[in-house]
């Protein structure tokens, strides 16, 4: 130690560093530490693709590149989490294309060279993610080679570079689509039926059998003593079978919960300052200002008839309903209080049919009024070809046509053609630009109200938060960090304690969501422990305890022992009373009597045949089995999965209803399936998705 302190001083810390991992190397086995150390680094890695780590960064970059991409395509950003999650998969969809799926078709010999590339994006075999992009459309909507090479020309003059990002996203696209192209094309080629597997699948599909049959159903349960099965049978079978038995990693856990929901007190209290603002909102001048301010429901311009505001509350909509004026009283579901009052009455329609022209620029008011002077019936749809900027709404073929418009689908800021006479053009200001809007025909009015709803819901009080903190912390305390003592505390307090199995992509807890928290806590601890206090969007208290861990991989035996268990014991039991059976019937001639030995009946089974599309319908061993029976002969035991059964074939039919056509027909949907699977067989064992972790 004062060697390591002498050389310390002398040359610095670094050199201590690089003498002590010396030390550590001669006391620790080597490759225990390494193990350590690729642990540590792949916890911060969202996968693995065709053995290349993904880190958490470069996904990220992935996703930020195709977020900027998106918002360029269709000029909204990716805001809402249901669009950041198709982006996240769209991004790991593309690592997946170039770490994995290229890779894959270029060693089985296909290529796509640079020119094939190039005629595809401005040659004569344009890709379909050019075609239908809709960013090289011309001024008649039709796709333009020149816009492309127009565009590739100058994206390297675009100094803030989303161009070049636009270009590289769509050349890896068109790149990637074409390989997988090729790759099922491949497949597809090498499915060839010849003429005899074509004539064998119409006749077969064609041949139907008219049957009798006697069925005795398996019984497994209660369990037949005399039917074992070993430790070893299990064993045997599991080493047969190990691939079914692959798994995410998963744990076992229990769970309380304890929701933060308002007192008594709190409701009293919320009902007081309700009754306290009813009388300003009954008499307020701008009841949208005092909306806003107090209500946790804003002003809406939407009109209202008998039934839409059931949804809201059903007292609030029978008051509008059988009133014209006047405010509600105050009305109470659980812990929400509301108010209506009753703003203007009218004879309004469900729906309305608009044309506009749209403008935008610095002129564009002037320009709108001018063109406002100068239109007639008959010049609207000509005057929005020449002037409007929207050049893609041309409904029933004219210029200018949005088609019918309801308030629950409207172009924001067009509120007010619910209400616009028909014929009158006017000008309307947008968000999109300035619009000279007209409405061409409605339906037939009816009597709708606009009405303003003061609605308040009970929000615990700061007293409520910590008398439940403080129950959820008694529980915390009493676990002591140990599985063992939280059931004990659990029994002690008269908790109940969930459990559930959860994989690294739980979020959701019964209907709680967003407990992503949760599932982090119970992956990062080892069975036997508890948690502290984990709080899920401030509004539930969890006390969480680990029972057991499952690693990713190969379920244990152990783990798995009852269900092939169960399956070997059908399958004996199958066997068993199939061997039964036959000794019970043997010397028998006639269903008939077989029946009566069996304590059966006779049923017939009418148009059976040995195809795809009959198969599922009926037992397949069955299926099988009077596909190769002979005609008058009784046939059988045949063991199946619901019963045993005993049969004859009374005759067999030929028919022409299945042709050469439905045969390719079904051998083009097997085509489609392969093609399907290919991907998820090529990614089976070579990609680890381990995103939940972090998302």
């Amino acid at each position: 130690m004062a060697a390591l302190e002498t050389i310390r001083t002398k040359f610095g810390i670094g050199a201590s560093i690089i003498i002590a991992l010396g030390l550590l190397l001669f006391l620790v086995n080597p490759s225990d530490i390494i193990q350590t150390i690729q642990s540590a680094s792949s916890k911060y890695d969202v996968g693995k693709i065709n053995g290349k780590s993904i880190s958490y960064q470069d996904f990220e970059q992935e996703v930020k590149a195709l977020a900027d991409v998106s918002e360029m395509l269709t000029g909204q950003s990716a805001s809402s989490e249901q669009a950041q999650r198709q982006t996240r998969e769209m991004a790991w969809n593309n690592l997946v294309d170039r770490y994995l799926v290229i890779p894959t078709i270029e060693k089985a010999g296909l290529k796509v060279g640079q020119q094939e590339q190039i005629d595809m994006f401005i040659g004569e075999d344009i890709s379909p993610v050019i075609a239908s992009s809709g960013l090289f459309l011309d001024e008649n909507r039709n796709f333009s080679p020149a816009l492309v090479r127009d565009f590739m020309e100058n994206v390297a003059n675009d100094e803030t570079g989303r161009g070049i990002l636009l270009r590289n996203y769509l050349q890896n696209a068109v790149r990637s689509n074409r390989y997988n192209e090729k790759y099922v094309g491949l497949f597809n080629a090498a499915s060839y039926v010849n003429s005899l597997e074509s004539k064998n699948a119409v006749a077969e599909n064609n041949t139907t059998a008219d049957v009798s049959f006697v069925m005795v159903p398996n019984t497994y349960y209660p369990i037949d003593s005399t039917i074992v099965v070993s430790s070893s049978d299990i064993q045997k079978f599991y080493d047969a079978h190990k691939d079914n038995f692959r798994q995410k990693a998963t744990r076992d856990i229990e769970y309380a919960v304890y929701e933060v929901t308002p007192s008594t007190k709190d409701i009293e209290a919320q009902n007081a300052e309700f009754v306290t603002l009813y009388d300003e909102f009954s008499t307020a001048e701008n009841v949208r200002a005092f909306l806003q301010r107090n209500s946790d429901r804003q002003w809406s311009d939407s009109w209202y008839k008998g039934g839409d505001l059931r949804s809201v509350n059903r007292d609030i909509d029978t008051f509008v309903a059988e009133n014209n004026s006047g405010v509600s009283p105050v009305f109470q579901s659980g812990e929400t209080f509301y108010a209506a009052r009753i703003m203007e009455t009218g004879n309004v329609p469900d729906s309305v049919y608009v044309r506009h022209i749209m403008l935008q620029g610095t002129d564009a008011r002037h320009l709108a009024d001018s063109l406002l002077g100068v239109l007639g019936k008959n010049n609207f749809s000509t005057l929005a070809a020449l002037y409007s900027l929207d050049s893609g709404n041309a409904a029933d073929g004219e210029q200018g046509n949005l088609g019918w418009m309801t308030q629950n689908a409207m172009i924001p800021g067009f509120e007010s053609v619910l209400t616009a006479p028909i014929g009158k053009p006017y000008i309307v200001n947008t968000i999109y630009g300035t619009h000279i809007v007209e409405v061409t025909k409605t339906t037939k009015p009816v009597a709708k109200k606009k009405v303003a709803v003061f609605e308040k819901a009970t929000l615990p009080s700061k007293e409520t938060y910590a008398e439940i903190y403080n129950k959820a912390n008694i529980l915390a305390v009493r676990s002591a960090g140990k599985y063992e003592n939280y059931k004990a505390a659990c029994d002690s307090t008269g908790v109940y304690s969930r459990p559930m199995t959860i994989n690294e992509g739980t979020d959701t807890y019964g209907s709680i969501g967003h407990a992503k928290e949760v599932t982090r806590w119970a992956f990062d601890n080892k069975p036997g422990k508890a948690s502290g206090i984990i709080t899920v969007d401030n509004n539930y208290f969890f006390v969480v305890a680990v029972k057991d861990a499952h690693k990713e991989g190969y379920a244990k035996v152990s783990e798995v022992a009852e269900n092939i268990r169960t399956q070997l014991y059908r399958e004996k039991y199958s066997e068993k009373h199939c061997k039964d059976v036959a000794d019970k019937i043997a010397g028998l001639t006639s269903l008939d009597a077989i029946a009566d030995k069996l304590g059966s009946t006779v049923s017939n089974l009418s148009d059976v045949s040995f195809s795809t599309s009959s198969a599922p319908t009926t037992e397949p061993s069955f299926i099988g089995a009077v596909a190769a029976a002979k005609e008058g002969v009784i046939t059988g035991p045949v063991a199946g999965i619901m019963g045993t059964y005993v049969f004859q074939v009374n005759g067999r039919e030929t028919g022409a209803f299945y042709t050469e056509d439905d045969a390719k027909a079904a051998q083009a949907r097997m085509d489609s399936y392969h093609g399907q699977m290919l991907l998820p067989l090529m990614m089976d064992k070579t990609v680890d998705d381990n995103r939940a972790r972090f998302y």
